[in-house]
């Protein structure tokens, strides 16, 4: 009996429909796409160092964090927010740290019925700037038997139990240093009562604007009756007040000791 030796299909084309490619050699496909795989390769690296390359320049050219740059049209920049910090109170004085408020301002808000309210100011004769002085004394309305007075440099609360006394609490009422539609209270010495460091005091006049600001008090009509509260020109919403009678300048407070401690009667002058 004969012996059935295997063939390989590569021995049997007829089998399959097929005739081997016998012009090329045995493996050239497989070599062509190796080569072609390792081109693709190629081309991918040097296409990622180019991308590489290009964004650390891009990088090395933008502007640091936080940095002002100027944007065109539709462009936007960012800076870093300022710090809030709390408002300071309008107006100055030559010791205090607080902002000046270089115009006057109404009268701050309080209930309607102890608001105080704009006096009648001294009439205005001819164009001088300082208009005959009118010699008055500022009496206390919870404390009837004491004036204001100048001690030392300060101005307090006394009895005018001597002429001295009775000198040193007759002022001369005149218009405004910095504003005509107040008063400016003027000594017998030639100076002016003005705040410091919210204490009343007499002092020299230096010409300067913050001291006509200082020594400028406007009258404003006082919840008591025939009474007058002072609120500073340069302090809109301070009045001035005694306590542990040391006239000085307060914040406005509802209350009604603040009123009568607030609460002045501009008399004729003792001396």
């Amino acid at each position: 009996m004969p012996e059935n030796t295997p063939h390989s299909p590569q021995r049997r084309p007829w089998e399959n429909g097929w005739n081997p490619d016998t012009s090329r050699t045995p493996g050239t496909r497989r070599l062509w796409l190796a080569g072609a795989l390792a081109v693709a390769t190629v081309t991918a690296c040097v296409a990622a160092m180019a991308v590489t390359g290009q964004t650390r320049e891009q990088r090395a050219t933008q502007p640091a964090a936080g940095a002002s740059t100027d944007s065109g049209p539709g462009l936007l920049s960012f800076a870093s927010p300022s710090a809030s910090t709390p408002a300071p109170p309008k107006g100055r004085t030559s010791m205090a740290s607080a902002a000046p408020a270089t115009t006057e301002s109404p009268t701050p808000t309080h209930p309607a019925d102890s608001r105080p309210t704009p006096a009648k100011s001294p009439a205005h004769h001819g164009s001088s700037p300082k208009p005959t002085a009118d010699r008055r004394s500022v009496r206390s309305v919870n404390y009837p038997d004491r004036y204001w007075h100048v001690v030392g440099d300060y101005v307090k609360l006394d009895r005018p139990d001597s002429p001295s006394v009775r000198r040193a609490a007759t002022f001369e009422l005149v218009k405004g240093l910095s504003d005509a539609r107040c008063y400016s209270f003027a000594t017998a010495d030639g100076d002016y009562l003005r705040h410091r460091n919210f204490l009343l005091r007499a002092e020299h006049d230096d010409g300067s604007r913050l001291f006509e600001q200082d020594a400028t008090f406007c009258p404003r009509t006082s919840p008591l009756a025939g009474a007058t509260m002072l609120e500073s020109v340069n302090y809109p919403g301070r009045f001035l007040r005694h306590q542990n009678f040391q006239l000085k300048l307060d914040p406005y407070q509802n209350t009604d000791l603040y009123r009568a401690d607030s609460a002045f009667l501009l008399v004729d002058g003792l001396a």
